[in-house]
């Protein structure tokens, strides 16, 4: 194993250097002795430790992002409503979460909180982070964590639909309480609008996710929240377009995903395409990653999750509809493309 128990159960480094390879412990034990001895341990396999040096070159070890990177504060908005800005934040903090990183939602939409429910986690929710703030209880005691993935955290802002008196400095408190616990990202769901609720909710970020659909009205909110981003000083700001049909791009009833990316001038960090199980797992409150045969959605959101972590992985091409087991035979047989 690469980490050795300490003594209260967990892997320890310190651990792992205190118990010396077995062929040092034989080369130790038998020092001087004869060349047959020497030829058993040069046939002995070598201690695991390059492989493992190997392994953490190619795919950096997501215990070190805080220490190296520090924590990342991603708020996920869009302006227009019911673009799918809780859908995308449920789902890539669960893939995150399921690579490794210590995630923590924040779900900053006062009046109509939604998070929890996509999460499965409504029934759970006893302190908010109103009691945080008013000293009622810590935040231990308001985060939720997930049961299927630990490293997968939820913190509402509120849990009934009064407006508490947030500002832009107590969102701020509570991202520096979030970060001073280790997260390595914080998502923030951001509400629909430009008013006082998009204000505080981009508060504590340093990054930003614009969420729309290929409609001209979606395009057009999205815009104008890209302008009052960088307004805010908040610059790193990726595009995630969503519910892209591929069938109505080809008809040309619907703009496709570059046009979108030229109309707003943001790097596109993914495009979802639509799927109805997307409402079933809305239902179930089961983000539509953790299904176990994922459908085309589930995966561009798993792929829009590794781009987020840095790691490199293909858009899924949506400008050609699916095709069919007869029309695959078709084009077999009369070599029609």
């Amino acid at each position: 194993a690469p980490f050795a128990a300490s003594e209260g159960g967990m892997m320890t480094a310190t651990s792992l250097a205190a118990r010396p390879c077995p062929a040092i412990i034989g080369r130790r034990a038998h020092t001087g002795s004869n060349a047959s001895c020497s030829a058993k341990r040069a046939a002995r396999p070598r201690c695991r430790r390059a492989s493992l040096r190997v392994r953490a070159a190619d795919d950096p070890d997501p215990e070190q992002v805080a220490t190296d990177e520090g924590c990342r504060t991603i708020v996920i908005t869009s302006g227009k409503g019911g673009v799918g800005k809780t859908t995308t934040s449920a789902n890539l903090g669960m893939s995150i979460a399921r690579l490794g990183y210590k995630v923590c939602l924040v779900d900053a939409d006062i009046g109509l909180r939604n998070l929890d429910l996509l999460l499965g986690l409504e029934n759970r929710v006893m302190y908010t982070a109103m009691e945080v703030l008013e000293g009622e209880c810590r935040m231990e005691q308001a985060l939720i964590r997930d049961k299927r993935w630990r490293s997968l955290a939820l913190l509402p802002i509120s849990k009934n639909r009064q407006k508490y008196n947030v500002t832009k400095d107590s969102m701020s408190l509570l991202i520096d309480i979030l970060k001073d616990m280790n997260f390595q990202y914080i998502f923030i769901d951001c509400p629909a609008g430009i008013d006082v609720g998009f204000i505080n909710a981009i508060a504590g970020a340093n990054e930003a996710i614009v969420v729309t659909t290929p409609e001209i009205t979606a395009i057009r909110d999205a815009d104008r929240v890209a302008g009052l981003l960088e307004a805010n000083d908040i610059y790193d700001v990726k595009l995630i377009v969503n519910r892209v049909r591929a069938d109505m791009i080809k008809k040309n009833d619907m703009m496709s995903v570059k046009d979108v990316q030229e109309m707003l001038g943001v790097p596109l960090l993914g495009a979802i395409p639509e799927d109805t199980e997307v409402i079933v797992s809305t239902n179930r409150g089961e983000p539509l990653v953790l299904k176990k045969k994922l459908t085309l959605a589930g995966i561009a959101y798993e792929n829009a999750a590794r781009r987020v972590v840095g790691k490199q992985d293909f858009l899924i091409d949506l400008e050609q509809p699916k095709k069919g087991l007869l029309q695959r035979t078709k084009e077999f047989f009369t070599g029609s493309d």
